[in-house]
């Protein structure tokens, strides 16, 4: 069984189809990338998968479980939208790091406001903080950031900020990894960095979606990818297939003008 199943999502802001009809599978441990040009629907469809935006249609399962059917109009609280998030660990293009706190703290920020709704938390709070914290210490320590855990978001480069990010999506140990371009606001050097860093997790069969522009990395790293363009899957396959031998003339159309522009 799958550990994800996308059927027929559709979503629209006002009179604009964004997603239409989207429906795919990801097996445990694999990399999907989902590829294509700006506004084709990528971030939106990460959006969706996270509950940071509701489907207009369709539905939604982790592990056979269903977390989201448009045909089921009982209202959900923010408590259960809550709850079905913590499947997915989401890591945005811009980090979105809390300035206000460390490193150290931005990782184990959500586990502790979790840790407070246990109904042992009280009793066993010094036992319960230890652990939140030595969790985020071996997340940061495997983002080669040891000498960083007490620095605060403004002190730290781009790069290192988007470790922090990725740390702290691994922290409530998720699912499903989702990456919205995690490079796009970093510089080649930086780049790097983080692409490394996601490599490494692909290696230890993390579970994984990655939005990316990041082609020769999408083709390296992933076991599927989907290219979207106007809101729809236009093909799918495996890396080679849709690079080296790809079917549809939009796709062809987009990876041309990759090659143009790298």
């Amino acid at each position: 069984m799958p550990i994800l199943e996308v059927e027929h999502i559709n979503k629209s802001f006002g009179a604009t189809k964004v997603l239409d009809d989207i429906s795919f599978s990801l097996e445990r441990g694999k990399a999907l990338a989902i590829i294509g040009s700006s506004g084709s629907g990528k971030t939106t469809l990460l959006r969706c998968l996270n509950f940071l935006e509701t489907p207009n249609g369709g539905r939604i399962l982790v592990n056979g479980e269903t977390l989201f059917d448009a045909a089921d109009h009982a209202a959900k609280s923010d408590a259960e939208i809550r709850k079905r998030r913590l499947h997915f660990g989401m890591v945005f293009q811009s980090f979105n790091l809390f300035p206000q706190y460390t490193a150290l703290e931005n990782v184990m920020l959500a586990s502790l406001l979790l840790a407070k709704g246990r109904p042992d938390y009280k009793r066993n709070k010094r036992a319960i903080h230890e652990e939140i914290e030595g969790h985020a210490i071996e997340l940061l320590s495997r983002m080669s950031l040891e000498g960083r855990m007490s620095h605060y978001p403004h002190q730290l480069s781009g790069g290192q900020q988007q470790r922090v990010a990725i740390a702290r999506a691994l922290a409530l140990h998720p699912d499903i990894l989702c990456f919205d371009e995690p490079t796009s606001a970093l510089d080649p050097e930086l780049t790097g960095e983080v692409l490394r860093v996601i490599r490494s997790l692909a290696e230890q069969h993390t579970t994984m979606i990655i939005v990316t522009h990041e082609m020769a990395f999408a083709r390296d790293v992933a076991d599927h990818v989907l290219f979207m363009d106007g809101g729809v899957i236009v093909e799918q396959g495996a890396p080679a297939e849709l690079f080296e031998n790809t079917q549809n003339e939009r796709t062809k159309a987009f990876l041309s003008r990759f090659s143009q522009n790298s």
